[in-house]
């Protein structure tokens, strides 16, 4: 069964070299019978790419310990459910699942463009397949799956017990996918570029992927802070670590393009800067997975050493020449006629969003590669650590959000007096009063105040758009306020499913203000019996207990938490001992309230009969908006990319016309 997977993988290898030179030279000999046998071919290394994908699963459900990647990632005490996780719970497993959803993407988009896009599609599979080669060669010649062990092992090394969390089952695939998809509306602009199709036909083509790519990098990021503010006992949820850089720097690039593109595709303005936004983002996908699978940075979230840097290297560098050059050619067409007539207009506050994300990102990229640049010129790595993100991006993300509130309801062209007046008095008073409050309630954290102010302003005029359609809808039609407004959203998702999305950037931009600038924490060491305080409760050690599992031992705290003198929650943190690898984790307990999380940790027990603890508290207040913003984007993503009726006649009418196009043909 083995060899069929690592022979599924050569001939994978083989079908995509041949769909990649196939679609070129269709293209460019003008002979559609090598276009279609690129498509094919696009098809054939999906299959493939898929059955050794299931080979390797299967190998790791079965414990076939003659795979060196079985032997070093599963055990026969490992969970069946983690040992279906420990695909991406190691570097090559990684790279196959990246090569899988890469393969699905391009067979996806192949199939839905079979009758559309006839002159783009040949680049289009050229550029997926060259990707998808890249990785398949490092899958068969750098680091493959399906090597052997050295000699036969009875049990596995089993699987990083950081690894063993319900969220590692979700967050890796959630991302993975999030950067692959990036790759094809990356795809879709090279061909824009290859062609000289340079209008807007690429980005409606790309709309929805690109869309998924945004929603799945979202989904990724914000299920990989809550692996970390659940698993690694810190108290936090992002500590500007450099893999958790990786994952912000597309996610930042990827939200810059979306509103981006709404500038040309409104008033055909930014062809170039679309063009380089949507390269740079695929450039930090595989960044990204330099950074984690090279070695060169330390993580918690990242693989050993490896030989695999150069490759990535090679590979980017040769992106961005390709990239470059394909801009340069086409530069005298991508400018546009159009200027900005105003900077107080939409397209003006739309660049300017999109040029503080720019900054962001470049803030993030030089913290993370700092230490490469630092060892490299002077010989010592010198670490940036999380003050320096804080202080620099911080401003920056303030604001951002305010932009966030005015871009999408300012008018186009120039706003006057009348319709700033008109449009931001009433939210602009009530984000001043919200900010004096907290200030007068004695929250004197100058950034957290701006950022409550700033909040407040947005939200209200995401309600007052959303009042104001839904009065003009009844106006004209004579319907309830809430049929109106369930058909005013229906008819527009797009517009109004970005509203709901920056309200869930509100929600969340509340929750990271205030608990970073308010929580409280403690590290106290107590006999059994003892009291402390932290914030407003009062803890109580009562007792601890071991407790033995089939792979790992665990002792457990017991600690009673009173609330204004009242029995609040008993607390149960523990920490644990992986048998196998030897090493200890923390598992907190947490209490959560939509105004504050109570997060206990078990720093140690020492003396006989757990005699004495050391237990660390964290109240961290509005951490469950954070996650309530993230759900709230996630429902906004699936409004705006949901097809309406109207965009749903409009693809049936297209495919019909096209179909008759090449009947004739």
């Amino acid at each position: 069964m083995n060899e069929l997977g690592a022979l599924s993988l050569r001939l994978a290898f083989l079908v995509s070299l041949y769909a990649f030179g196939a679609a070129l030279w269709g293209a460019y000999r003008r002979r559609r019978s090598f276009v279609l046998s690129a498509r094919s071919a696009t098809y054939a290394s999906c299959a493939l790419v898929s059955v050794a994908t299931f080979v390797l699963w299967r190998a790791l459900v079965v414990r076939d310990f003659s795979l060196l990647y079985v032997a070093e990632y599963s055990s026969r005490d490992l969970p069946t459910g983690y040992a279906i996780t420990a695909l991406w719970g190691g570097q090559t497993g990684s790279l196959l699942l990246w090569a899988w959803i890469l393969a699905l993407c391009a067979a996806l988009a192949q199939w839905q463009n079979r009758e559309r896009n006839r002159e783009l599609m040949p680049y289009v599979t050229a550029v997926t397949q060259a990707t998808l080669n890249f990785f398949l060669f490092l899958l068969i010649f750098v680091t493959d799956p399906f090597e052997r062990v050295p000699r036969m092992v009875q049990d596995g090394a089993g699987l990083n017990p950081l690894l063993q969390n319900p969220w590692m089952a979700i967050h890796p695939p959630s991302l993975y996918l999030g950067f692959v998809t990036v790759t094809i509306p990356f795809a879709f602009a090279v061909a824009a570029l290859a062609t000289g199709r340079l209008g807007d036909a690429w980005i409606r083509t790309t709309r929805r992927w690109t869309l998924a790519a945004w929603f799945f990098l979202t989904i990724g990021n914000l299920l990989g802070a809550q692996w970390a503010y659940l698993e690694l006992g810190w108290g936090g949820y992002w500590a500007w670590d450099p893999v958790e850089n990786a994952a912000l720097m597309p996610w930042l690039t990827m939200t810059a393009f979306l509103h981006s593109v709404i500038i040309q595709e409104k008033k055909d303005m930014l062809r170039v800067w679309n063009m380089v936004l949507i390269v740079l983002s695929f450039l930090l996908t595989i960044f990204g997975t330099f950074l984690t699978r090279s070695g060169v940075i330390s993580s918690v979230h990242s693989f050993t050493k490896s030989g695999l840097g150069p490759y990535f290297i090679v590979f980017m560098l040769t992106t961005l020449a390709a990239s470059a050059l394909l801009i340069s050619y086409r530069l005298p067409q991508l400018r546009s006629d159009n200027e900005l007539d105003s900077f107080l207009s939409r397209e003006a506050t739309f660049l300017f969003n999109n040029l503080l994300l720019l900054g962001i990102t470049f803030a993030t990229l030089w913290g993370t590669i700092f230490p490469i640049i630092s060892e490299a010129v002077r010989g010592t790595k010198i670490t940036v650590g999380p003050p320096f993100f804080n202080k620099v991006n911080t401003p920056l993300g303030l604001a951002l959000l305010f932009l966030t509130g005015v871009g999408p309801v300012i008018a186009w062209r120039r706003a006057t007096a009348r319709n700033l007046t008109r449009q931001f008095a009433l939210p602009f008073l009530l984000g001043t009063a919200a900010g004096i409050t907290v200030f007068a309630a004695g929250y004197h954290h100058f950034y957290a105040c701006v950022a409550v102010a700033f909040s407040v302003f947005v939200f209200t005029t995401i309600i007052d758009e959303f009042r104001r359609g839904t009065q003009a809808r009844r106006a004209l039609v004579h319907e309830g306020i809430g049929q109106a407004l369930g058909r005013l959203v229906a008819k527009n998702r797009r517009r109004y499913g970005g509203y709901i999305v920056h309200a869930g950037v509100v929600f969340a931009m509340i929750g990271i203000a205030a608990s970073s600038a308010f929580r409280t924490e403690a590290q106290v060491t107590v006999d059994k019996g003892e009291s402390f305080r932290a914030g407003s409760f009062d803890f109580t050690y009562e007792n601890a207990r071991e407790v033995s599992k089939p792979h790992y031992a665990a002792v457990i705290a017991d600690i009673s938490v009173k609330k204004n003198g009242k029995h609040f929650a008993t607390m149960h943190p523990e920490k644990r001992i992986y048998r196998r690898q030897q090493q200890p984790t923390s598992e907190v307990a947490l209490k959560i309230s939509p105004w504050e999380d109570l997060y206990v940790v078990l720093g140690g027990i020492e003396g006989r009969e757990a005699k004495q603890a050391t237990i660390l508290v964290y109240v961290n207040p509005l951490v469950s908006w954070i996650w309530l913003g993230g759900l709230v984007m996630v429902a906004g993503t699936i409004v705006a990319v949901w097809p309406s009726a109207a965009e749903k006649r409009s693809l049936a009418f297209s495919r019909e016309e096209v179909s008759v196009e090449a009947w004739l043909d």
